[in-house]
């Protein structure tokens, strides 16, 4: 193999599809990926442990390499004035689908992680990452002692150094560029340009760790780039999100095809927490006022982004898309993997 190192996650290609919660990523798409010889992993983020447990063994079947991505806890960030505030700002959209906001609980949980790290020390799979912060030393631990290799998402080079010292085996170096949430460990902070080709060499030089770049990959250019920058595989999402095998909704796949729709905004608006979507009329007018609060603002929009993909209503659902969402294509993932293999 002339760039990237495929020992570090066991595939063919140094490539993986990164883990896309809320729908896209599914059974289909991390088995297509694995067939065309890139590294899946399947997004643990919304799902019950028993759901997630059927994914896994549906996956494991397969026989090839594959991980997990589990959502680490977030602190409580928002409180109760300021969520009801722009519970308030949100019911002349929620008006559209007949849903009261007014009562919405507060909710702040952490995604069941203990269940699901329970779930993965007692059925091991090869690789587990982490998005939006770190692990307890002691979790780190179980993890790798259960046979894991522990990946972590970093943003920045501060990130890293503290996800080395906790333990992990590898990082995900997660550019500005990348479509959906950032993973960034500081919600709060504003996100500022850092493309993973600057970001990669940085963590590298840093931590000495095996680094999976992931953001703004657009096409095979972009993956021999971050190959040659230090990186020892590289992640694609956006670009998989059309594809045959994709569980995203008809309306989000269309979007992201749209003419119409012409740039991508980094906002919390739909979740409380730094994502880059498709600019849209939702996002044009709460992005300055949405609060930093995930999951609490998560849940209080959630019914209303998903009776906008039902609807088809494009102008109030969460369009997660990284800046090369324009090479998004429709057909089979396969496809996408292996033009993205080209120059490997």
């Amino acid at each position: 193999m002339a760039r990237g190192d495929v020992h570090l996650l066991g595939a063919a290609l140094p490539l993986a599809a990164a883990p896309m919660a809320g729908g896209p990523t599914s059974p289909a798409l991390a088995t297509a990926v694995a067939g065309a010889g890139a590294f899946p992993f399947l997004a643990a983020g919304y799902k019950t442990p028993e759901a997630l447990a059927a994914e896994i063994a549906a996956v494991r079947g397969t026989g090839a390499p594959f991980g997990v991505n589990l959502f680490a806890p977030a602190p409580a960030l928002v409180g109760e004035a300021d969520y009801r505030r722009y519970a308030e700002e949100l019911q002349p959209e929620a008006d559209a689908y007949g849903i009261d906001l007014s009562g919405a609980p507060l909710i702040q949980d952490d995604d069941r992680w203990r269940e699901k790290v329970d779930l993965l020390l007692a059925d091991p799979v090869p690789v587990v990452s982490l998005t939006f912060g770190l692990p307890s030393a002691d979790d780190a631990r179980e993890l790798r002692r259960a046979g894991s290799r522990l990946l972590i998402t970093v943003t920045t080079v501060d990130e890293a150094r503290a996800a080395a010292e906790v333990g992990a085996d590898a990082l995900v170096a997660q550019g500005s560029d990348a479509g959906a949430h950032s993973g960034t460990h500081d919600p709060t902070r504003r996100i500022t340009p850092m493309p993973a080709l600057d970001l990669v060499p940085a963590v590298v030089a840093a931590t000495g760790l095996p680094v999976v770049a992931a953001g703004g990959v657009d096409g095979p250019q972009a993956v021999a780039a971050l190959l040659d920058a230090g990186a020892a595989a590289v992640a694609v999402g956006t670009l998989l999100v059309r594809t045959d095998e994709s569980g995203a909704s008809r309306t989000y796949r269309d979007a992201l095809g749209d003419p119409a729709f012409t740039s991508t905004a980094v906002t919390r608006a739909f979740t409380g927490r730094p994502a880059r979507a498709l600019r849209n009329g939702f996002l044009d007018r709460h992005d300055a006022t949405a609060p930093t609060g995930y999951p609490a603002v998560h849940h209080l929009t959630r019914g209303l982004r998903q009776a906008a993909a039902e609807a088809g209503d494009t102008q109030r659902l969460h369009l997660w898309a990284g800046t090369g969402y324009r090479n998004a294509t429709t057909g089979p993932a396969s496809t996408v993997i292996e033009r993205l293999a080209e120059r490997l």
